[in-house]
């Protein structure tokens, strides 16, 4: 399988404290890795890592194609519908509005189209954020606890689009306290790193 996101050897520190080091990981089309481990440990910086936010300590970060990520933050302008927030982003990915209507079709938006992102639960913006990711089009995704906040229903949602996103060639790279009950995912515990 061709290999998208490389990490050969790679350190990382945050404040004075080394979090890991000597770490090297493949992510190749259709896999997708889940980071465990408890607070603190580094899951979410390996992911700004992989997405370029952060700059290792030591090692290096090789992406051979476009990233798209989800993390505390849903990304999305508060002030407007949706839609409109969706659409933005699709003009920053190129990519049409087919896009975005499949994405909002795959995690059941369609009926929160026209309220304001801010009139959203935190599950409905997590739901949101998802569906940019969806629509953006990248091979890789890097997701930072995406299910905080979804119910049951939306996390089945969430399931699906990763299992549909890796069957057509794009891999996940996850980080998640609890399982999602994704098949065939490689586990990294970070908690074993330090």
């Amino acid at each position: 399988m061709a290999e998208l996101l490389r990490f050969d050897r790679v350190a990382c520190i945050r404040g004075d404290r080394l979090l890991f080091e000597g770490l090297s990981l493949v992510l190749a089309r259709g896999e997708a890795l889940w980071l465990r481990g408890p607070n603190g440990a580094g899951k979410s910086s390996l992911i700004r890592l992989a997405a370029g936010l952060l700059r290792p300590a030591a090692g290096t970060v090789t992406r051979r194609e476009r990233c798209a990520l989800i993390d505390e933050a849903a990304a999305l302008d508060p002030e407007l519908p949706l839609r409109r927030a969706l659409d933005f982003w699709a003009r920053v990915d190129t990519v049409d509005g087919h896009a975005v209507d499949r994405a909002i079709a795959a995690m059941a938006l369609a009926p929160l189209s026209d309220v304001p992102v801010a009139m959203l639960s935190t599950g409905q913006r997590k739901r949101g954020a998802m569906a940019r990711v969806i629509a953006s089009g990248a091979p890789i995704w890097l997701l930072d606890e995406p299910a905080n906040g979804m119910d049951e229903r939306a996390r089945g949602l969430l399931v699906a689009a990763i299992a549909a996103h890796r069957a057509n060639g794009g891999a996940v790279l996850l980080a998640s306290h609890f399982s999602l009950g994704l098949k065939d995912v490689a586990q990294l515990d970070m908690g074993a790193l330090a």
